[in-house]
């Protein structure tokens, strides 16, 4: 195909699509005459997943041409990619003390080393996770009911995250998978919370008329 019909199939504007092969976005066509090349399905699926980095995981250009390249290895290493792909979620540290930042930060490490999970050092979810424990002490409230059924739950949620990236045919298909299930899981995540806590409020406080 054409790269009119390239856009045609993507969405993706035309200047844009140029714009992404003169970055080492999307590999180029294979020429047919000195100024124009012919595309194929595998630009369309590239095209895809560029729009779902830069939109959906609002990834710097910088970054998603190092996780291309890494994709584009023989032998890529998903693990790796999807671990640099997946956006973290941001943190409130300005308005934390960080003694209490670096109390919470130990009794995450101390979590995630009981259960064993295989999470990197340096990895931003565990300062994170801690600066997110921290606020919690800090107005007050007694977050140990909830550390570790939110624990337990994470796990499952996560289960089923790599069960749905792992459905997905070959890496590049995996972190276009993962980076939508990711984000717009946490999504759909906090809307299914807020309708199970309205539920279980209904079951435990009961429901007065002029909520029906």
């Amino acid at each position: 195909m054409r790269i009119a019909e390239l856009s045609r199939q993507t969405g993706v504007p035309v200047p844009t699509i140029k714009y992404y092969l003169r970055e080492g976005l999307l590999p180029a066509g294979e020429l047919t005459s000195p100024n124009q090349a012919r595309y194929d399905e595998r630009h369309v699926e590239r095209l895809r997943l560029v729009r779902v980095l830069l939109d959906v995981g609002r990834l710097p250009i910088a970054t998603i041409r190092q996780l291309l390249e890494a994709l584009d290895e023989p032998d890529p290493d998903v693990h790796h990619v999807l671990g640099h792909a997946l956006p973290s979620t941001a943190g409130n540290k300005e308005s934390i003390d960080p003694d209490t930042v670096a109390a919470a930060r130990t009794r995450i490490d101390k979590l995630a080393a009981e259960r064993e999970w295989l999470v990197g050092e340096n990895a931003p979810a565990r300062q994170v996770a801690a600066e997110v424990l921290a606020a919690f002490e800090q107005v007050g409230a007694d977050v140990g009911v909830l550390l570790e059924g939110y624990a337990d739950v994470a796990e499952q949620i996560a289960g089923h995250d790599l069960e749905f990236v792992a459905r997905a045919e070959g890496p590049e298909k995996m972190l276009y998978a993962a980076v939508v299930g990711s984000v717009l899981g946490d999504s759909l995540l906090a809307a299914l919370r807020r309708m199970t806590q309205e539920h279980e409020s209904a079951k435990k406080f009961g429901i007065r008329g002029d909520d029906c």
